[in-house]
């Protein structure tokens, strides 16, 4: 059985960090934690298409190649082209074949998890958490808040990446150092093994901006928004 991404010690701590915060402003605070944003399966198959294309590079690497039959021999013309037709057959039928043995093993050798993560291009990783990020944005209803003024804390963490996604009221009014002050927090928690910690300087960060924007109304300060950490299985 796989360890969980959170303890429920850090979802606890993690919690009572975001309901901490709301205390102090009418903004909302909602942290996701992801196993991983996508499957990337185009990656198993580019990896093997590209290899097995290399079939044909590797026969002649090898020193097979196609050998001419010896018209000097005896040989007559009809007998010269089928000997060298039937021999550029074997040829070809030899790379398929290998170009197939490749396509099979390189594919299953990348679908292997950490080494299909291992080869994803990174721009590629960064677009699909920013990507889920954004999903985790609607479908959880940050942009519907009273005072538009939702912030996603996001991390997923077979990519060990992360994203903070703030709504339109807070987003225009906020220097972007901000939000990469409370990014850096987050990663380095992440890095040293304390995800909750992580969160929690993040969520500080963040809620120090909020309540200094959007300060806590006493008696008008609902819970628009759960404040306990989602975590999304793996898709």
């Amino acid at each position: 059985m796989s360890k969980p991404l959170l303890s429920p010690s850090d979802l606890e701590a993690i919690e009572a960090a975001v309901v901490e915060a709301e205390a102090r402003t009418t903004g909302e605070i909602y942290c996701v934690a992801a196993e991983e944003s996508s499957d990337y399966r185009e990656t198993p198959i580019a990896w093997a298409a590209g290899v097995a294309l290399l079939g044909p590079a590797l026969l002649l690497l090898a020193g097979v190649h196609v050998q001419a039959p010896d018209l000097l021999g005896g040989w007559t013309a009809a007998q010269a082209a089928g000997a060298a037709e039937a021999a550029a057959r074997r040829a070809l039928i030899g790379a398929v074949l290998l170009q197939g043995v490749l396509f099979v093993a390189t594919l299953a050798l990348v679908s292997i998890g950490p080494v299909r993560r291992a080869l994803t291009p990174r721009a590629l990783k960064r677009d699909r958490v920013l990507r889920r990020a954004q999903e985790q944005f609607v479908a959880k209803n940050l942009h519907a808040t009273r005072e538009r003024t939702g912030v996603l804390i996001y991390v997923s963490f077979a990519e060990h990446m992360a994203e903070l996604i703030a709504d339109e009221g807070i987003a225009g009014q906020v220097d972007p150092q901000v939000w990469e002050r409370a990014m850096a927090a987050l990663t380095a928690g992440l890095k040293r093994g304390e995800p909750a910690e992580g969160f929690r300087a993040a969520i500080g960060l963040c809620a120090e901006v909020l309540a200094e924007r959007f300060p806590a109304r006493p008696g008008d300060n609902p819970n628009e928004l759960p404040d306990a950490v989602t975590v999304l299985p793996n898709l």
